[in-house]
C-alpha cells in the first residue's frame, strides 16, 4: 500500500521531467543551428556595445586603464567642442539632400523600368552595379578623380563651353555636394525594391483611371504614390541611417581631416578621429552613443509618423 502511495506521487513528476527533456532533444539540433550566430551576437555585437557604454564615462587612451569622469565627456561634447556641431550640420545637411534625391532618382528610374522595356534584365544589372561597389575606397578614389581639377568633368565643361572649371573636391562650397552625387549615383538598391513595388500595383487600376480622363500625373498621385508608401517607408529609413553612417568617401576624399575647412567633416569621420586619431577612445565612445540615440530618434520619427501617410492593405482605416 505504501509503495502504491509513492508511485502515484511522483509519477506526474517523473512525466513532467521526461517531456521536458523529450522537448530539449527536439530543439537541440535548432539551438545549434543558431550558435554561430549566438555567439557572434554577444561577443561582437552586445558584448562591444556595452564596453563602449562603459567608457563613453571615463577617460580612455589605450595605454593606462579607464579613469572614470561620469559625465564629463557628454559635457565637454555639447558645451565646448565646436567641432562636434560642424560634423553634426555637415552630416545633417547631406542627409536632408542625399537621401530625398537618391530616393526621387531611384523611383524615377525604376518606373521607367516598369513601362516593359526591352532588355529590362541588362539596365536593372548596369543601374544596381554601382550599389553593388557600395562605399568603397576604389569608388571614392575615383570620384577624387573625376571631380579633381584636371579630372573628367573639367575636361567636359572645357569641351563643351570652353570653361576652366574649379576643383570642385578642394573647394568647401562644393566638395559636400560632391558626396551627395555619389549617393545618389549608388541608387540601385532602393530602385530594386521600388521596381519590385510598382510590380504589385495592379493594373487594372491604371486602365479604369485612363478610361475615366486621368492623365499621367493625376495617377501617380492618386494611385502610384499611396500603394506605394510602405516601399517609400522602407527605403526611407533604410537609406536615411545609411546616411547617418556615411564615412569611407569623406575620409578618403578629405584624406582623413574632413576638409577642406570642414566641410566634409561627417560625424563618423570626427568620431574615427578622436578614437583611433587622437586616442580618445572614451569620448568617442560617447559621440558613438549620441549618434546611435541620434538615429534611434530619426527612425521612430518616422514609424510615428507612417500613420498619416503610410497606407496597408490590411489597414481598418
Amino acid at each position: 500500500m505504501t509503495a502504491f502511495r509513492e508511485s502515484a506521487v511522483t509519477a506526474p513528476g517523473v512525466r513532467a521531467r521526461r517531456a521536458g527533456s523529450g522537448r530539449w532533444r527536439r530543439a537541440l539540433p535548432g539551438y545549434l543551428f543558431l550558435a554561430p550566430w549566438l555567439a557572434g551576437f554577444f561577443l561582437l555585437t552586445l558584448g562591444p556595445t556595452l564596453v563602449s557604454l562603459y567608457l563613453s564615462f571615463t577617460d580612455f587612451d589605450l595605454l593606462r586603464a579607464p579613469q572614470w569622469v561620469g559625465g564629463a565627456n557628454y559635457e565637454r561634447i555639447f558645451t565646448s567642442d565646436p567641432k562636434f556641431w560642424s560634423s553634426v550640420a555637415v552630416t545633417l545637411t547631406y542627409v536632408a539632400i542625399s537621401v530625398p534625391m537618391k530616393l526621387g532618382f531611384a523611383l524615377a528610374i525604376a518606373m521607367w523600368l516598369n513601362r516593359g522595356i526591352a532588355g529590362l534584365g541588362i539596365y536593372r544589372a548596369i543601374f544596381y552595379l554601382p550599389s553593388l561597389l557600395g562605399g568603397s575606397v576604389a569608388v571614392a578614389i575615383l570620384w577624387k578623380q573625376v571631380f579633381g581639377y584636371d579630372g573628367l568633368i573639367n575636361q567636359l565643361l572645357w569641351l563643351a563651353f570652353g570653361v576652366n572649371g574649379p576643383s570642385w573636391i578642394s573647394n568647401p562650397s562644393t566638395s559636400l555636394y560632391t558626396l551627395v552625387l555619389l549617393s545618389v549615383w549608388q541608387f540601385g538598391s532602393p530602385m530594386i525594391i521600388f521596381l519590385a513595388g510598382l510590380r504589385q500595383i495592379p493594373r487594372d487600376l491604371y486602365e479604369a483611371a485612363s478610361i475615366d480622363g486621368a492623365t499621367p500625373r493625376q495617377q501617380l498621385v492618386k494611385i502610384t504614390l499611396p500603394l506605394l508608401a510602405p516601399v517609400i517607408f522602407f527605403n526611407l529609413v533604410l537609406q536615411t541611417i545609411e546616411a547617418f553612417k556615411a564615412f569611407t568617401p569623406a575620409f578618403i576624399i578629405s584624406g582623413g581631416t574632413g576638409g577642406p575647412v570642414d566641410s566634409v567633416l561627417f560625424y563618423t569621420l570626427y568620431l574615427y578621429q578622436q578614437g583611433f586619431a587622437y586616442f580618445r577612445m572614451g569620448y568617442a565612445s560617447a559621440l558613438a552613443w549620441i549618434l546611435l540615440l541620434t538615429i534611434a530618434a530619426f527612425t521612430a520619427i518616422a514609424f510615428l509618423s507612417q500613420r498619416y501617410w503610410v497606407y496597408y492593405e490590411d489597414d481598418p482605416r
